[in-house]
């Protein structure tokens, strides 16, 4: 079987466009890799795919929760999985597309699908290492002896994680780390396009998009969710996403409408660097300067390259 076909790269380069000049090549449906994409009721914040873009492809993992779960990237690694072989099944191409990092290394590399985080955990640990290091160490040695042999006393760090795993899955570290290397199994085996842009080019449009957010609506997107919010009487998770939470701030008065454009495009283009930092770190197998491309061009150039190439 071919290697599965992935465009990753940044927030607002064009991942979107580029897909679906490819998938119209190939035959393909696309699988959405994106940790905001993935909530109903916030088409215009997380950009997602347009009217004509999802009729024209059919798009798996867009719009698909509800704003108040939480969707962790053991649990997302395991839809991708499923979607791709899906696809394949009904005879199409699947075109993984998106930038989330966590989740694009957990369907590369699998994860185990409690190692997820809890800030809250982690804080009362921290402080209880600072307080008594021994107690912590002595309570390691108590749930996992193998483990507890190769921890320093003095490595903070790696000691509060490996408590914080226990109280979050209930399994002690070693199973922990047996279960992660057991996942490795369900990791997928890509060729990757990593779509980059030069920095002025990139704030530009960055810039442009969320004029065009606010233009189509934006603002009330978030005041909707925010009224199901209080309806429901939960956290939803989604309304922490750039833009939305400087939204929210706007709604409540905190700042004015000049600040929020600025805000949400520095902090569109801060998490933009994030991204590519993030990905410059894992296995690429094609990296594509965009500025002053055609999407629609290079799609059908990358659409070449995949289907005469013996990428198996």
């Amino acid at each position: 079987m071919k290697k599965i076909l992935t465009i990753v790269g940044p927030t607002a380069i064009g991942k979107t466009e580029l897909s679906v000049s490819i998938a119209k090549n190939i035959n393909g449906q696309i699988i959405g890799l994106d940790s905001r994409q993935i909530y109903k009721k916030m088409p215009i914040g997380t950009a997602q795919p347009n009217k004509d873009e999802m009729m024209s492809i059919k798009h798996h993992l867009v719009g698909i929760k509800d704003p108040n779960e939480t969707v962790s990237a053991g649990k997302y690694s395991d839809m991708v999985l499923s979607k791709v072989n899906d696809v394949i099944d009904d005879g199409f191409t699947p075109i993984i597309v998106g930038g989330a990092g966590l989740y694009y290394r957990a369907i590369t590399r699998g994860i185990f699908d409690k190692s997820s985080s809890d800030n809250l955990i982690r804080s009362n640990l921290e402080k209880q290492y600072d307080e008594n290091p021994e107690y912590l160490y002595d309570k390691l040695k108590k749930i996992d002896p193998v483990y507890s042999k190769i921890v320093h006393i003095n490595n903070k760090k790696r000691l509060v994680r490996a408590l914080e795993i226990y109280q979050i899955s209930g399994t002690t570290p070693t199973e922990h780390f047996d279960n992660q290397k057991m996942n490795q199994s369900k990791k997928l085996d890509l060729f990757t396009v990593f779509l980059v842009l030069k920095r002025d080019a990139h704030r530009k449009i960055i810039k442009s998009r969320a004029l065009k957010m606010l233009e189509k609506g934006w603002i009330k997107e978030v005041e909707n969710l925010i009224s199901l919010k209080n309806k429901k009487n939960s956290s939803f998770p989604a309304l922490n996403s750039i833009g939305y939470k400087q939204i929210s701030n706007y709604l409540e008065g905190q700042i004015d409408k000049n600040e929020l454009l600025d805000i949400i495009v520095n902090k569109t283009w801060q998490y933009a660097r994030k991204q590519n930092q993030w990905f410059k770190k894992e296995s690429i197998n094609l990296t594509v300067d965009t500025t002053n491309l055609n999407l629609k061009e290079l799609g059908l150039h990358i659409s070449d390259i995949y289907k005469s190439s013996s990428i198996d």
